[in-house]
């Protein structure tokens, strides 16, 4: 089934990370804004009190390139992929939690990327931020459903809060953001949505229960969205990363649940392996980012990119087993029809 439509199209400029546009009228923006914010806030709930003041303009003047909305794009592959996004000529809307980290790259490109405050946990507020970027930018080309974290632990060791908190952050903030951009790029006839999945969106192993319910629920809803939206345009990508050295699983910043020792040879070795192995994961975000970009440009989009030799090899393996397995128990499983007459 062919399931992609054409590639994306364009962007928009902005100042300071604040949402000035910059550059001159020959390059097709708005003379440079004086003043303004630094990045926009939507933690607080306070939206009208960024959106009322008199130096941020309610339009933003487009020329070329496309606008981008990346979440988690304070490090990592958000980062990268803004980065990147930023070196090809288009403009970036960072989403982040906490937006200082961001800082050096709205200092370094002021007309290239704006940094804007959000959990994407918080649904109720991703409708406000998605419509005051299209308000000011006219569109959104590319959505990167990227903010994510780790949850590792045995399924008995897993509460229900982190179970559904991983939800949350994995399936119900990038659903919610997917929704929001859906009328303006059907509108518009082009747009892509990246979704960050990773090799244990595809299979799993001990340890990592809950990360893989929440990327395989991702996959699914992404396979069935790419066949929705491909009539208007639409791309969508799926990416399924191997190791990569993206701090995910830093110090502080993994999440554990606590240990048992009755699952100490499985989901314990998981453990292990996590705390010991940050900062020798051989895949380089900064190529990933390259990759993403360039099956994006592709005349025809991959559904999934695994990324990685990682993750090549062992989604490879994981399907010969699974292609082995249903051969192996095929006659039983054929064997389930009723009786015909």
């Amino acid at each position: 089934m062919k399931r992609r439509g054409p590639p994306c199209a364009a962007p928009v400029a902005q100042s300071g990370g604040r949402i000035g546009p910059s550059r001159s009228a020959q390059d097709g923006f708005g003379e440079r804004e004086r003043g303004g914010r630094k990045a926009l806030d939507f933690t607080t709930g306070d939206r009208q009190r960024f959106l009322s003041y008199p130096e941020l303009p309610r339009r933003v003047s487009v020329s070329t390139g496309k606008v981008w909305l990346i979440t988690g794009a304070s490090s990592g592959f958000g980062r990268a992929i803004a980065q990147n996004a930023i070196d090809a000529g288009d403009i970036v809307v960072a989403v982040a939690r906490r937006t200082a980290a961001l800082d050096d790259l709205v200092a370094a490109h002021p007309d290239r990327i704006e940094a804007v405050a959000l959990d994407v946990t918080d649904t109720a507020r991703v409708d406000a931020v998605v419509t005051d970027v299209i308000a000011r930018y006219g569109r959104i080309d590319v959505l990167v459903n990227n903010a994510g974290r780790t949850q590792v632990g045995a399924v008995e060791e897993t509460t229900d809060r982190e179970l559904r908190d991983l939800f949350d952050l994995h399936v119900f903030g990038p659903a919610a953001l997917t929704r929001a951009v859906l009328p303006q790029m059907r509108a518009q006839g082009s747009g892509a949505i990246v979704m960050m999945s990773s090799v244990g969106g595809q299979m799993s192993f001990a340890g990592f229960s809950a990360y893989s319910a929440t990327k395989f629920a991702l996959e699914g809803l992404s396979e069935a969205l790419a066949d929705e939206v491909a009539p208007f345009g639409i791309r969508v990508l799926v990416v399924e990363p191997g190791a990569f050295r993206t701090g995910l699983f830093g110090s502080g910043a993994a999440y554990f649940s606590a240990e048992s020792d009755v699952y100490a040879d499985t989901a314990g070795k998981t453990r292990r392996m996590i705390e010991g192995g940050d900062g020798t994961q051989p895949g380089d975000p900064v190529k990933a980012a390259a990759a993403i970009r360039a099956a994006l440009e592709a005349e025809r989009t991959p559904l999934r990119l695994p990324l990685g030799s990682d993750s090549v090899d062992t989604l490879l393996g994981h399907l010969d087993s699974v292609r082995a397995e249903i051969s192996e128990w095929e006659k039983v499983s054929r064997a389930t029809a009723f009786d015909e007459n």
